[in-house]
């Protein structure tokens, strides 16, 4: 289960004379937009010095305007980082893990199989189908794309698939599959921080996550029908060839996939079943594609720090099997630090609880209510870039809220879950959407509209928030407080203010 080493700030917990006004806050939000909207969209500069500017910003509103010492500011940054260093280190793994397992011929091998049993036709809705059901087993979205996501683009390549689109189909599965599964970090995690029973805040995700799959799955359908009208004559049979021709393809380079699955359906963490999958991936290497040498030794932790680049005859069996290793997740790992340091800053200053207090004084209604959780755990994705805060934040800040409305908690952990993990892989600069772009190698959003980005193919990105404000409008799936609850909570309060009497 996902765990925050700290509390993040909410609006009561700064004092009055410390608090920012919403003016002091808007500043470095505004600033950072620009900077991300300018430098990354106009200038085509990479997200790194855009998010700096950002931070530039932040400390010195922080400190001259709101006054804020460097200390805590610099603690903040410290809090944002420490918040997502599980996800650095899952990125380090998975990068040497897709290298590890291109080595071994476990990769090449998904795609040589694949190319077999899927047709055009089928193979975006049985993409996320089996998505769905690999991140339901193992409890990770980030896994099942870092693994069978990266097999999935070059079967879709092969099939004359557009990457984008199988991008969008395997994410919608990996997402779908997390978001109902009682492993994943942030389903616990939207379920604790809300103080909703956990198997009840699944039974609770499942209708509208459900309905959203279904529709998907439909338009995938839809999408695979018009993406091709059929594989080019004699395609199959050369992309095969040539995996076959630079890989040793035997039933033997799955040992990896099943250990790493077989641990995680153990119940390990993340971590620990990816590493182990990179262990026997080196020494599948080893042993199957060979030498059985020092020196075949040596080359496999080679391929694991430095990546692969194997030369067939085939261009497109080349760029798919191209990989980075540990040092190609340099470039991931840099946007995703200076994200988080921007959001630990963005906190640290009182920057977001101002803004989630101002979101609650709009709230008015039920259906408001709803529409203002998910719009605080989708602005917490592009402020905070850290999908766990998108949980944490709007979880903290309108729990009160859905009290005062007689609403069970259910509500309010569907809410921060169906918008705020849903929607990390849609915002570039989010450590979602900055893993999900350099695993699968396809841009969140790139070209006209967007169209060749991976974005516009991930329905259920907008199709789990669009459902959630609809049950929020028409209070369908709606649930009250127990009778018990509302009493509990009332005598609380009385309680409290007895107390300060």
């Amino acid at each position: 289960m996902a765990t925050l080493s700290f509390e993040p700030l909410t609006y009561d917990d700064i004092p009055a004379d410390e608090r920012p006004t919403l003016l002091q806050a808007l500043v470095p939000v505004v600033g950072m937009l620009l900077f991300l909207s300018v430098g990354a969209i106009g200038l085509g500069l990479d997200a790194h010095f855009p998010l700096v500017w950002g931070m530039v910003l932040t400390g010195l509103v922080g400190r001259y305007w709101i006054g804020v010492s460097w200390q805590r500011m610099y603690e903040g940054i410290v809090d944002g980082l420490r918040m997502g260093m599980q996800a650095i280190l899952i990125i380090f793994v998975i990068y040497i893990l897709i290298a590890v397992w291109t080595g071994a011929g476990t990769i090449p091998a998904l795609i040589y199989y694949g190319l077999d049993l899927l047709s055009p036709q089928i193979f975006l809705p049985a993409a996320a189908l089996l998505a769905t059901l690999v991140a339901f087993a193992v409890g990770s979205s980030w896994t099942t794309a870092g693994t069978l996501g990266v097999a999935f683009i070059g079967i879709g390549a092969g099939l004359g698939i557009p990457e984008p689109m199988t991008a969008g189909a395997v994410l919608t599965g990996a997402y779908t599959g997390d978001k109902i599964s009682p492993l994943s970090d942030t389903t616990n995690l939207a379920a604790a921080v809300t103080n909703t029973d956990l198997m009840t805040h699944i039974r609770t995700m499942r209708v509208g996550t459900g309905l959203a799959l279904a529709i998907s799955v439909v338009g995938y359908a839809v999408l695979g029908m018009s993406a091709t009208g059929g594989t080019p004559a004699g395609r199959v049979n050369e992309i095969q060839s040539a995996i076959a021709g630079a890989y040793s393809v035997s039933p033997l380079v799955f040992i990896p996939l099943v250990v790493t699955f077989g641990l995680a359906l153990r119940g390990y963490p993340a971590l620990p079943a990816l590493a182990a999958g990179i262990f026997v991936g080196a020494f599948t290497q080893i042993f199957v594609q060979g030498p059985v040498s020092v020196e075949g030794f040596v080359t496999a932790w080679e391929v694991a720090q430095n990546g692969t680049a194997p030369e067939t005859n085939v261009e497109l069996v080349n760029s798919l099997l191209n990989t980075g290793g540990l040092i190609g997740s340099a470039w991931t790992i840099t946007i995703v630090v200076a994200a988080l340091s921007l959001g630990g800053l963005l906190e640290r200053t009182g920057v977001l609880a101002v803004i989630a207090h101002a979101v609650g004084k709009l709230i008015s209604s039920v259906a408001g209510l709803t529409v203002g959780t998910a719009a605080s755990a989708i602005g917490m994705n592009v402020l905070a870039a850290e999908q766990y805060m998108s949980i944490v934040v709007p979880g903290m800040s309108l729990r009160g809220l859905y009290d005062e409305y007689d609403l069970d908690s259910r509500n309010l952990s569907r809410g921060v879950e169906a918008a705020g993990t849903t929607t990390s892989a849609l915002i570039p600069w989010n450590a979602g959407g900055v893993y999900m772009a350099g695993v699968l190698g396809v841009p969140v959003w790139a070209g006209d509209w967007g169209l060749a980005g991976y974005a516009p193919y991930y329905f259920l990105g907008f199709l789990s928030p669009a459902i959630l404000v609809l049950m929020g409008v028409t209070g369908w799936r709606i649930t009250a407080q127990e009778e018990e609850t509302k009493a509990g909570i009332k005598g609380a309060v009385k309680s409290i203010a007895d107390d300060d009497d």
